[in-house]
Order: structure tokens, then sequence, then C-alpha cells
């Protein structure tokens, strides 16, 4: 393991924070300034499990399980999942680890949520750091008007409905496993997710229902705006957004324009890069994300 700044991190430990209304599970890392972690649907901390000891070289690392997931609390109703509730936990546990302002980093869900955030609380933010995860207002747009991310987004019809969880628990999981992991997974990092996705998808599956995120495919009746825009959506804290192009559920389109919403704008494209470019090209997404916090 490399050395930073003398010596290496001791190992990341488990820990939890009552906050809002609810226990969030974290794995925590190294000492100095806070790197908060935020993954997406159907991950949960272990999703960063490459990037916590890197940047607990610099940082005081912590990779949060999201409410409904894993090992935190999973509230029963709906309603609790809505974007300005989660963007809630966030600040509390922000503020319960002693940060007076951090780095923000978030994939997916955990990048809606993040970018949600940014346009909140942007008093308390150092930088940004999205990964394949769009700007609300863009994807409003995208979901609106083009054909191909409306398809490549039938998904939401499903996890909306009722048989997401029968649908999705099948056989082991496998279409998750098939989605998330493909083949290259090892088998250590396929039990840890079998673990968390029978402990329930439920929680995580809410984020979609609590949106209401439909789309117009099938002749689905779509209710925009999905998420909740903010108030003020344009985002002035720096931010770097690091995408795989190669996403066939976020489609490219979703970096247009995103310079009118974003006033300090860096776009990193991973032309490899699929929608899980963390777990596929760590070492590409840790050196972006070096570069950009320097």
């Amino acid at each position: 393991m490399q050395q930073g700044h003398g010596t290496a991190a001791a190992a990341a430990q488990h820990a939890y924070a009552e906050v809002n209304g609810v226990r969030l599970h974290y794995m925590e890392q190294g000492e100095g300034p806070l790197i908060l972690f935020l993954h997406g649907f159907p991950e949960f901390w272990y999703a960063w499990k490459d990037l916590l000891p890197e940047f607990a070289k610099s940082h005081h690392a912590v990779a949060v399980d999201m409410r409904g997931y894993n090992l935190s609390s999973m509230p029963e109703s709906v309603d609790a999942y809505q974007v300005p509730i989660l963007v809630e936990d966030v600040r509390a546990l922000a503020e319960k680890l002693g940060a007076k302002k951090f780095v923000l980093v978030g994939h997916d869900w955990g990048g809606v949520i993040a970018w949600a955030f940014a346009a909140a609380h942007t008093e308390m933010l150092e930088k940004l750091v999205i990964i394949n995860a769009p700007h609300p207002v863009v994807f409003a747009r995208e979901l609106a008007n083009n054909p191909d991310q409306q398809k490549a987004s039938a998904y939401f019809n499903l996890f909306t409905s009722p048989a997401a969880e029968a649908t999705l628990s099948q056989d082991d999981f496998a279409v998750l496993q098939q989605i998330v992991l493909g083949s290259s997974a090892n088998g250590e990092d396929r039990k840890k997710y079998l673990e968390a996705w029978n402990r329930g998808l439920t929680g995580g599956l809410n984020y979609y229902r609590a949106a209401r995120l439909k789309s117009p495919v099938g002749g689905e009746k779509a209710d925009a705006p999905p998420f909740s825009i903010p108030k003020n959506p344009i985002i002035t804290v720096p931010t770097l957004v690091i995408w795989g192009l190669e996403d066939t559920a976020l489609l490219q389109g979703n970096l247009d324009g995103l310079e009118q919403y974003v006033k300090v704008l860096k776009i990193e494209r991973v032309p490899e890069g699929s929608h899980w470019v963390v777990r596929e090209k760590p070492a590409t997404v840790i050196r972006a994300m070096r570069l950009f916090l320097q």
C-alpha cells in the first residue's frame, strides 16, 4: 500500500450515527477534513471500498449506507425517502462528524442527493464530485424530450411498481447481479452484495417511488418534473463530473448544457466506463478526483 502523509491510515471502521430520525451506518477511515461518499441503487457503502483507503491518506473518508440500505434504518413510509429528507440526512451526518465544510462525492442516486445538497447548502461544501448522476433540471429536460433517454429510463416503470421487489430478487437477484456485477465481480464482492440485497430492496426502490419517477415509454404517464427541482438549481460549488460514457441508463445528453447550471465545472469523460465506473476503473476515478481536489 502506498504511504501517504507519512503513514497509511488504519483500516476502515464501522460506525453508526442517529440523525434526522434514522440510524445511519457508515465506514470511516483516516483523519483530516471530511470527504463523504454517497452511493446509489442498488449499492451500499461497499461501492467505495477502493476509494476509502486512498482518500483516507489525506481526509477523514466516510462512506455511508444511505437510509433504506444495508445496515441503516429502513423507514416503511415511501414519503420518508423524498429528496429534501435525504439531503437533511447528509447535512445532519456531516454536522455530527464535526465538519464545518467538506467534500461531497455522489454516484447515481447518491449523486442526485449530492446535487440537491449543493443547491441547498452551498456554504457547507468545499467541492462537489458527481459520478454518473444527472443534474435534476437537465434530466427533467432529457426525460421529457429525448426518446433515447425515455427508453433508457423505462426501468423506472418497473422500479416504481408493486412488482419490483419480487422481480429483482428472483433467482438470487439474478437481474441485479447481471446489471451491477456482470461476470467480472469476484466471489467476495458478490457475497457482500447478496448479503446487502437480502436485507431488503424496498428502501432503495422507495427513492424512485417517492420521486414518482416514470418514463413515458409504453404510454406511462410521466409525472413532471422528476425528483424535486431545487428552488435555485444553480450550483456555485466547484464541481467535478466524472461520466462513464458507456452508461446505458443515463445517456450522454445529461452532460449537454450542464455548464448553464454549474458555475465552476470540470467534466471528466471515461470512454470505457459504464454506469459502474467506480468499480470498473477506480484508478481513473481516483486520479481525476486527486487532480480536482489539489
